[in-house]
């Protein structure tokens, strides 16, 4: 992993309607654009997604906090970039581990201050994790379940663990936001609190707010110095086809609309300036549940798998913006460089193929009923439910399509929307047969492999337990060994592909469209620096520093 300078949100698909006809659009291009002369005053207008009025509350530790909080006022010691290789130092300036991968200490960089003037202190990053164990809920990825101690010694800050975690320090380093001691030890209960005159040590400082816009302006004591784009506004915008219609008339400069047919509504509007770049944010699962035992026949799973059209589902059900996936689970381009070498070439791609799906059920000794069903050698028909989540209508498109290809090599499918709530219980509960779903990522393939594949695992949905994949992911997590971690997880790409665990489908997209009439250096496929949609916290502060206003 490159260090820079040294070093769903996560994803989650599109919800919402599909704007109507007159409004519908897909590719960007690139082009050469010319000076805006009122560049240097425009404020950069932002709608970071769907969400209703706002409300006023800043709060880090909240799930209603606005767009910005966590990334323009609030920072970590680290950000991780999810679609390239860096790592940036932020309020850290480097790490390294020792103790046998039981201490992990960061130096901190010096002279950081917060917006009003007071310098950061180590005090201040040891309260930060303090004050999730005195407040356990706060404390969402379980960072005090691994570690024993966060001690200050000088500028450093000394991490113990309980056990050698390594690819932990990512939840450490860079997902818990540091908040200044002073102000946040006079809450009695930080969760509660809504902190509209927010503090932080990031680019930005939180103006004005309303209900229907609010506005940051550039902090003049950001340690990385002033912004160049120095005001934001945020419009509140709760329709997806009125926010279209504003992306389309170039009102605004940056947003993560779901927009079908976008080159004809959005980038033919102003091919100069407006671009888009829907960047992998993840791969998507059929996941079947493997308690079931016609599903936990490796036989039945790769008919299943067979059968799958899965281009089909990429152009149909999702607009041609979301590729197909490999049979590794990778995420694709972002993880190619930690492809085995000496993978076999069936586990590098899906082959479409209904005669291969009969051919596998019989050889296994499945054999047609009258009905044209196959059958297990003790009777059992091959039928499944498939479960999704109801409105999520791509998904929903997906299911339809995978059930009408399963019937096609007699696999007997039918699909159920339930409301989100239900499917969520039944997918987490294993009450379910097949189900699509999402999976986690991470700065490297270890945390989709250990979702998936981890016993227990919350993300491991289908219940997959293994003593080979299990030792891999050991091997993986006790070793700060680059070269031993890269062995891990070619082992464990090669046990996905090999047994299907789950059965990847396509890669989900991260919905990012962009203007460049007034500012330039935006993210691209080009040049993936940063994760590109306004909501990938903290991202898009990444993102804002990057950018240069026209002149």
């Amino acid at each position: 992993m490159k260090i820079v300078g040294l070093l769903r949100r996560g994803w989650l698909p599109s919800t919402v309607a599909l704007a109507s006809a007159a409004v519908l659009a897909g590719c960007g291009q690139t082009g050469t654009t010319t000076a805006a002369s009122n560049a240097p005053q425009h404020a950069l207008q932002v709608i970071p997604g769907l969400n209703g009025a706002f409300q006023d509350n800043f709060n880090p530790y909240s799930g209603m906090a606005l767009s910005g909080t966590t990334g323009r006022i609030y920072t970590r010691l680290f950000y991780y970039n999810l679609v390239g290789t860096q790592v940036y130092p932020l309020i850290g300036k480097s790490y390294q581990w020792s103790n046998n991968n039981q201490t992990l200490t960061v130096a901190l960089r010096p002279n950081v201050k917060w917006s009003n003037g007071t310098p950061l202190t180590p005090a201040d990053v040891v309260f930060s994790f303090d004050i999730l164990k005195k407040f356990p809920a706060l404390d969402t990825n379980g960072i005090w379940t691994h570690l024993t101690s966060v001690t200050a010694e000088g500028n450093q800050i000394v991490f113990q663990f309980k056990q050698p975690d390594v690819p932990f320090a990512y939840f450490i380093l860079g997902q818990t936001y540091i908040v200044p001691e002073k102000i946040w030890s006079q809450f009695s209960n930080p969760a509660t609190v809504t902190n509209q005159k927010p503090v932080g040590s990031g680019p930005y400082l939180a103006t004005n707010f309303t209900p229907e816009v609010y506005t940051y302006e550039a902090n003049p004591l950001y340690w990385g110095g002033e912004p160049k784009v120095h005001t934001l506004k945020y419009l509140d915008y709760s329709g997806n086809e009125s926010a279209t219609l504003a992306l389309a008339s170039n009102k605004i400069d940056w947003t993560d609309l779901f927009v079908p047919n976008i080159n004809k509504v959005f980038v033919s509007k102003d091919p100069q300036y407006n671009h888009y770049w829907f960047s992998t944010g993840g791969t998507l699962f059929l996941y079947p549940n493997l308690a079931n035992p016609l599903l936990s026949n490796l036989a039945v799973r790769e008919a299943i798998s067979a059968a799958i059209n899965r281009p089909q589902l990429t152009n149909v059900g999702e607009y041609g913006y979301e590729p197909p996936a490999t049979p590794t689970g990778l995420v694709l381009p972002p993880e190619k460089t930690w492809i085995d070498p000496q993978l076999p070439a069936q586990d590098t791609h899906f082959t479409f193929s209904p005669a291969k799906a009969v051919k596998i059920l019989e050889n296994a000794g499945y054999k047609r009923n009258a009905q044209g069903i196959f059958t297990a050698p003790n009777g059992s028909p091959l039928s499944f439910t498939i479960q999704v989540p109801a409105g999520w209508t791509d998904w929903d498109t997906d299911c339809s399509l995978m059930a009408q290809d399963l019937k096609q090599v007699g696999i007997n499918a039918t699909v159920e929307q339930l409301s989100f709530g239900a499917y969520y219980s039944d997918i987490t509960t294993g009450h379910y047969q097949l189900a699509m779903s999402w999976s986690n990522m991470g700065p490297t393939p270890y945390y989709l492999y250990k979702s998936l594949l981890a016993p227990k695992n919350p993300g491991n949905f289908e219940g997959w337990s293994n003593p080979v994949t299990t030792a891999a992911l050991t091997q993986y997590r006790t070793s700060s060994n680059p070269a031993v971690q890269r062995q891990a997880i070619y082992t464990l790409e090669k046990a996905v592909a090999a047994n299907l665990p789950a059965i990847p489908l396509i890669y989900g997209a991260t919905w990012y469209e962009y203007r460049t009439q007034y500012f330039t250096g935006w993210p691209s496929a080009s040049n993936p620096y940063a994760q590109p949609a306004p909501y990938n916290y903290p991202a898009e502060a990444i993102v804002l520093t990057h950018l240069t206003p026209r002149s």
